[in-house]
């Protein structure tokens, strides 16, 4: 497949193999499917045009009909760059509506569950989350969604921006409209004690959150039942009912990304966003790593020259951090996404960022921020699969869309659609996927493919259980980056 005009390589679909002829060139080694062959000879130093874009420069001279990859396709990335605002014409599109089965809460907000979540302040009483919600499972949780614990290993022994983000973390779970009844259980002597995380958190409806300190009441078990009870009393009263998709906001996410990601599973979320985008809904973006050798894209999407400034600021800001611990700043892809036919970063960007589709870039939200506007929003967050979707979960997502090429079991927070790259995983782990996007490279039609796609997100909003869901599968990780004492 030739992805843009401009191209200079291809994209092998299925397996190629030696002597075979593929857009008009005759393969000179065997091409693995999702990986890239020269479309004409490319010298030693040009560029490499994938999705009508540079994704590197050819470290030697490559013939027609060669494979593309590694060993003889390097980045053409660097540092900190400066840029200029190059705002693309917005394209008026008409307005979409639809509706979804879901919580309507007292703020405004709509949630796609109503369960109880109970939210550590710190890792030391983990095991005592853990126990209640599978106690409160077995025994009295049948008009909820569920309750469920969220173990981590922080809010003691951090220091400034760390601790931080701890607390903004877990207070924006805490507010979080999928959450019914909230339990916030600590230990009692910990930095993120129950009393400094309260200020950061603010304002809160008493029945809906409640606080229990393990070191001020004599059984900590006994005592957290019954508040986990009197939770899943007042959260069965709710009901679910017809709300305006406008209320939606998913997070976008690939993981294990392989060489058809940006052709199938990608651009088929970027359909999906723009289309909720086009409902009043918003879509939020992250993994600002997998944004390099991509952002001047979304950057010339900004709304506006202060939402650019707040998208400068996020793309180097990120770039400053790895360069702070004296690391590369494009060390990516990783082995994974290599085997799949990701060569570069610039490579695995061009992908990624399909997944924002084309509508305009309306917010920038620091870590733990929760959405402010409609529309497409970028989330400060790494590309690391847990810390991605956690940020996504604490920027308000009530769902997350998580396209991937190699696979994964894992969780968040809230309902997470996996969606395959290929149809080959798909059939391989049924338990994990649930949605083939590889449907596309198979010919079928792309309107078609995302109308069902449409019809599985609405689903899966209204109630229905992803895999990850069905298997307990939940996981949280909170974005680290300096001291433990």
């Amino acid at each position: 497949m030739r992805i843009a005009q401009a191209d200079n390589v291809g994209v092998a679909l299925a397996p190629l193999r030696a002597g075979e002829r593929a857009l008009g060139v005759t393969l000179c080694q065997d091409v693995p499917a999702g990986h890239k062959f020269a479309l004409r000879a490319i010298a030693q130093g040009e560029r490499v045009v994938k999705y009508g874009f540079p994704i590197g420069t050819a470290t030697r001279d490559i013939a027609p009909g060669e494979w593309v990859h590694t060993h003889n396709l390097g980045t053409g990335l660097s540092g900190t760059l400066t840029y200029a605002y190059r705002p693309e014409p917005s394209r008026p599109r008409p307005r979409q509506r639809a509706t979804f089965q879901g919580y309507m809460r007292e703020d405004g907000r709509a949630g796609t569950r109503n369960e109880i979540w109970i939210l550590p302040t710190v890792g030391c009483v983990n095991g005592v989350a853990q126990r209640l919600a599978q106690a409160a499972n077995e025994s009295f949780a049948g008009g909820t969604d569920g309750v469920y614990a969220f173990p981590h290993p922080y809010g003691c022994s951090q220091l400034g921006e760390d601790l931080e983000n701890t607390q903004r973390l877990l207070a924006a779970l805490a507010r979080h409209p999928n959450a019914g009844g909230v339990l916030v259980l600590g230990l009692g002597c910990e930095n993120n004690h129950i009393g400094a995380f309260r200020e950061v958190l603010g304002p809160v409806d008493e029945q809906r959150v409640r606080f229990l300190s393990a070191q001020d009441v004599p059984d900590e078990f006994e005592a957290g039942l019954e508040i986990v009870r009197a939770l899943c009393r007042q959260a069965s009263a709710c009901r679910r009912e017809e709300v305006d998709a406008s209320k939606l906001v998913v997070g976008l996410k690939c993981g294990g990304s392989d060489g058809l990601s940006g052709i199938t599973a990608n651009p088929l979320l970027g359909r999906f966003s723009d289309w909720l985008v086009d409902c009043g809904g918003s879509a939020l973006l992250t993994e600002v790593p997998e944004m390099f050798g991509a952002e001047t894209i979304l950057m010339n999407r900004c709304r506006d020259e202060a939402t650019f400034q707040k998208t400068v600021r996020l793309i180097n800001g990120f770039k400053e951090y790895f360069l702070r611990h004296g690391q590369p700043v494009y060390e990516n892809p990783s082995p994974g996404n290599r085997a799949g036919g990701i060569t570069t970063l610039e490579d695995k960007s061009l992908g990624c960022t399909q997944k924002g589709g084309s509508s305009q870039v309306v917010d920038v939200l620091d870590y733990a921020q929760p959405v402010r506007e409609h529309g497409l929003s970028l989330v400060r967050g790494p590309g690391n699969d847990l810390c991605a979707v956690t940020a996504l979960a604490a920027a308000g997502a009530q769902v997350v869309l998580f396209t991937t090429g190699r696979g994964t079991p894992a969780g968040s927070p809230v309902p997470t659609i996996k969606v395959a790259s290929n149809s080959v995983l798909a059939a391989q782990k049924p338990g994990w996927i649930d949605f083939d996007a590889g449907a596309i490279a198979r010919g079928t039609p792309v309107e078609e493919v995302a109308r069902a796609f449409r019809e599985a997100v609405l689903a899966v909003a209204s109630g229905t259980r992803t895999h990850s869901e069905r298997m307990g599968y939940r996981d949280i990780a909170i974005f680290k980056d300096g001291v433990t004492l």
